[in-house]
């Protein structure tokens, strides 16, 4: 078994594949698997980017989207010349996927609120079709209620007219077009009577942190798409920007120290956006693709310079941590 450590804590790979890239663990595994054997309270933060409906990076819903057709990717149509990515068709999933999604997400709230230190943080992604139903499945697992944070960005989802049915009803759009997204805000409870101030000298809990130029971090941020030069680094369906990400990792840790995790961890992003700002972070990602996909993004995308963010985060100088 391995002693691979972070920071000096217990071990967090157990008999997992793993690779250390800087300050940053990658751990191919289920996310359910580890988040159940990880040491308690080994983490200060989780910020990630769900798979929302859970079925679409199943095996076979990934081998059909490759194929272009079939599954619940959908294949849409080019726009103004412009070839438009597959995505994920979440008003196709019935009552029984709806309760698998549920049922998914109140056993990763429970291990979220097991692997959490109290006080911790979760910022999670989710859609406006599904944040309800996955919101209210994360407060059942355990988890604490903080907030949204919306994510204005102009996407390519919604707006279609009627399916198959575009020349009878010209004037209508089947759902309204996505101009925002939904990031759940949720916090392990801190112990009772506790207050913010004492979980932060306790456990370096509690809060957000404020951005670099002192001002609050905020519930409203204005967000790009994820950008070309980004993509061409790592190829994952559903890449968030390091624009954003950085801003959310950021805010994750309130004193600027521990450790983050990313337990579906893609290709990486999440990891480069808190290598980028110089925290630990720790990844879980399942299809060997992806983890090895990561393995060669992190450090790429944490090199990728945002000069915008100058008065928001601050870059990364502090050496690695791993030995």
């Amino acid at each position: 078994m391995s002693r691979t450590q972070l920071n000096g804590k217990a071990p967090l790979v157990l008999d997992f594949e793993h690779a250390s890239v800087g300050k940053s663990l990658l751990v191919q595994a289920d996310c359910l698997a580890w988040m159940a054997r990880a040491p308690e309270g080994s983490v200060h933060a989780i910020v990630t980017d769900p798979p929302y409906g859970v079925k679409e990076y199943d095996k076979d819903q990934l081998d059909k989207r490759a194929a272009g057709k079939g599954g619940v990717w959908r294949i849409p149509p080019a726009f103004d010349g412009n070839v438009r990515a597959p995505l994920p068709r979440f008003t196709a999933l019935d009552a029984r996927e709806r309760q698998r999604l549920a049922e998914f997400f109140r056993a990763w709230s429970a291990l979220a609120v097991r692997v959490l230190r109290p006080g911790g943080h979760v910022l999670i992604a989710s859609n406006a079709f599904l944040s309800q139903m996955m919101f209210e499945a994360l407060v059942q697992g355990g988890l604490e209620f903080r907030g949204e944070i919306v994510r204005l960005v102009r996407t390519l989802r919604g707006g279609d007219r009627p399916k198959n049915a575009h020349e009878e009803f010209p004037d209508v759009c089947s759902l309204a077009r996505g101009a925002y997204e939904p990031w759940g805000v949720f916090r392990r409870a801190m112990p009772l009577k506790m207050t913010v101030a004492e979980c932060l000298r306790e456990h370096g809990t509690g809060g957000l942190r404020r951005y670099r130029n002192g001002q609050p971090f905020e519930d409203v941020l204005p967000s790009e798409r994820t950008p070309q030069r980004e993509r061409e680094i790592a190829d994952h369906p559903s890449l968030k920007p390091q624009s954003l990400l950085r801003r959310l990792v950021w805010a994750s840790l309130p004193l600027g120290t521990g450790t983050v995790l990313d337990p579906f961890a893609g290709s990486g992003s999440t990891l480069a956006a808190a290598e980028a700002v110089g925290y630990s972070s720790v990844g879980v990602e399942r299809d060997p693709a992806f983890f090895k996909l990561a393995s060669k993004s992190v450090p790429e995308l944490a090199r990728v310079s945002i000069p915008e963010l100058d008065d928001f985060v601050e870059s990364a100088t502090t050496p690695t941590l791993f030995r």
